[in-house]
């Protein structure tokens, strides 16, 4: 049995190695659990291991807000002190405050 340890956080701001876009975790998947059909349409030249955290992210790029499912070698820390502009912050998080979101809720 695989053990991971998800190295971002909920309410934690990352961005993306390669692809212009940052977020908010707001979801972490200890591993791989989303379709196949989703991983096969990731060139294999590029598709990360199954085996390793991937993280829900409220997301945004210069053009739109959207939904990201990304693997943990792919993210790094976003130390900017820039808060996201994600329309759906509001919901899962209070305001943005030393880098980060703090949960509006208590989990369990």
């Amino acid at each position: 049995m695989m053990s991971s340890r998800a190295k971002y956080h909920l309410g934690q701001v990352v961005r993306h190695r390669k692809h212009s876009f940052r977020g908010v975790v707001f979801d972490v998947d200890a591993m791989f659990s989303n379709t196949e059909e989703w991983y096969a349409a990731i060139p294999e030249d590029v598709r990360p291991s199954k085996d390793q955290p991937f993280y829900h992210l409220l997301a945004e790029n210069d053009q739109s807000f959207y939904v990201a499912y990304v693997s943990e070698q792919n993210l790094v820390a976003d130390y900017s002190g820039e808060p996201v502009q994600h329309p759906d912050l509001d919901d899962l998080f209070g305001p943005f405050e030393d880098g980060a979101y703090p949960l509006h809720f208590q989990l369990n």
